[in-house]
């Protein structure tokens, strides 16, 4: 099993490595071919481990999404993103079980609000990739991006008190409610205590791969101790790394920013693409289950659910949309609306339901529940995401982001290099200086090339730009990096320098031609 999950593993990076040089949408392209490699012999035998997905994707897909989020932008829009996490999960949990109680025979009331809360989060990974690509306005990313982080939290504490009450493990729903209360409360207790210590220790040490290390672990100890104290294990982790992503900026240094991007990059690269690819996968096992059942039954309950769950997202995103003061544009509200593609946590927690109840007696129809999770998953994916950019050009929701951070980013350059002009000025001034006029000089023409460039290129492209003085002395000095490294490289050749020494002058090279291609 090992060995076919690696397989799996290397295609998903494969297949997504593809999506992105064709430009095509890598979640449902992902999707689409886990479908159909589940014919394949040795991968129709890929079974969705529900731990796999709980303790080792989702944590750190949770995290890097908290360390690039804007604490400050969430902050801003709390109300909305609240409605969306936390308002959204439940009434979904709650309609979507009302229907599934009464299309399938097999279900008790429990049991169909444990399907509820088990597809009542929406996984906007791939919406919020859409967005990102077609220039969504950073107020509709802010809210997709918000709600991902938290709804998982919200439905997965839901699922917990819905589900121990469908095993018999708990005594009523006014316990029920009292244990999601307390997860949640727990969850942010949790993730404010371990978002300050990692803060504390990372400060102190002053060693970037040591601090990039202690951030890898992080997600999967912050969400293991939240789940071991019974409270939110995903809240934690999204607290956590909300806060640490506040305060990298002042509390670690650049060596660590630049390492903590790569790795973070790659590593959610590699997670997401795995977990959509298992997503196809399931299909034969999830089928093999009904054998036994009507397929006219099923395709009534599966039609029933799936409308169901896209219908109330409509409703609940509009009539929200229309107690707002300002009202948002109609377009965005209906981007907003139409963005509830479901993904792998919603299969996880569906297998994770247990065969039997604590009685000893069967789970009541958890064989169409899976099914109907699946149904769900995929379905939501291949609408959505097939429709969710024709429906973001249709409605015009493309923003001005791009030029008014343009703007923004010149004027703080501007203040910043007559800040840096002053701070030299002060520097020649003390009778403690040594420096040379000519080491003053290009100080000075370095920056103002920094304060004009950003003028320079505000909202036009480089063949609008032309041969400006900043675009001179980029490619000028792009040109005699790439000879010095030439040099390099050959010394390390002749032997005569090693390759540690060539890897060291490469780092500082390498950081100067990403200054330069930002």
């Amino acid at each position: 099993m090992g060995v076919t999950l690696l397989a799996v593993l290397v295609a998903a990076v494969l297949l997504a490595a593809v999506s992105r040089r064709l430009d095509v949408s890598a979640p449902l392209a992902l999707v689409v071919a886990g479908l159909a490699a589940s014919n394949i012999p040795g991968f129709d035998r890929v079974e969705l481990d529900p731990d796999l997905v709980l303790f080792v994707i989702l944590p750190p897909l949770l995290w890097s999404a908290g360390l690039e989020s804007s604490y400050v932008n969430m902050r801003r829009r709390a109300g909305a993103i609240g409605m969306l996490a936390v308002g959204m999960p439940l009434i979904t949990t709650l309609a979507v079980g009302f229907v599934a109680y009464r299309v399938v025979p097999e279900f008790t009331l429990a049991a169909a609000l444990t399907l509820g809360a088990i597809i009542a989060p929406p996984d906007a990974v791939s919406a919020t990739a859409v967005g990102r690509r077609l220039g969504l306005p950073r107020r509709v990313m802010t809210l997709l991006g918000g709600e991902s982080l938290l709804n998982d939290a919200t439905a997965l504490t839901a699922y917990k008190v819905a589900l121990a009450a469908a095993i018999g493990a708990s005594t009523g729903w006014k316990s029920g409610l009292g244990t999601f209360v307390v997860a949640a409360a727990g969850g942010v207790v949790v993730g404010v205590l371990a978002g300050l210590t990692i803060t504390f220790v990372r400060s102190r040490l002053a060693d970037p791969l040591v601090e990039s290390a202690i951030g890898l672990l992080a997600p999967f100890v912050v969400y293991l101790v939240a789940e071991e104290a019974h409270t939110s294990g995903v809240l934690a982790v999204v607290i956590a790394a909300l806060m640490i992503g506040q305060r990298t900026t002042t509390h670690a240094g650049y060596a660590t920013r630049l390492q903590d991007d790569a790795v973070w990059r790659a590593l959610q690269f590699i997670l997401e693409s795995f977990a959509f690819l298992l997503i196809g996968l399931q299909l034969p096992g999830v089928v093999h289950q009904l054998s036994d059942f009507s397929p006219a039954r099923i395709a009534i309950a599966a039609a029933a659910v799936l409308g169901t769950t896209i219908a109330v997202r409509v409703v609940w995103v509009y009539a929200f949309a229309y107690l707002r003061s300002p009202r948002p544009a109609a377009g965005e509200t209906f981007v907003v609306a139409w963005a509830g593609m479901r993904g792998v946590v919603s299969l996880a927690a569906a297998f994770g339901v247990p065969m039997t109840t604590l009685s000893g007696e069967a789970f009541p129809g958890r064989d169409q529940l899976v099914f109907l999770t699946f149904v769900v998953v995929v379905g939501t994916l291949l609408l959505h995401g097939l429709t969710l950019p024709w429906v973001i050009r249709r409605c015009g929701v493309q923003g001005e982001d791009a030029r008014a951070d343009a703007l923004a980013q010149a004027a703080a350059q501007d203040k910043a290099a007559r800040a840096a002009a002053d701070r030299l000025d002060e520097l020649l001034e003390s009778p403690d200086t040594s420096m040379q006029d000519s080491a003053a000089e290009v100080l000075r023409r370095w920056n103002t090339a920094r304060r004009n460039a950003a003028w320079e290129r505000l909202g036009r492209s480089e063949e609008e730009l032309g041969q400006s003085p900043a675009t001179v002395f980029r490619g000028l000095r792009l040109e005699m990096l790439a000879a010095e490294r030439a040099v390099f490289i050959a010394e390390r050749d002749a032997g005569n320098i090693d390759d540690e020494v060539l890897r060291e002058v490469l780092r500082g090279l390498d950081l100067e031609e990403a200054t330069l291609n930002r």
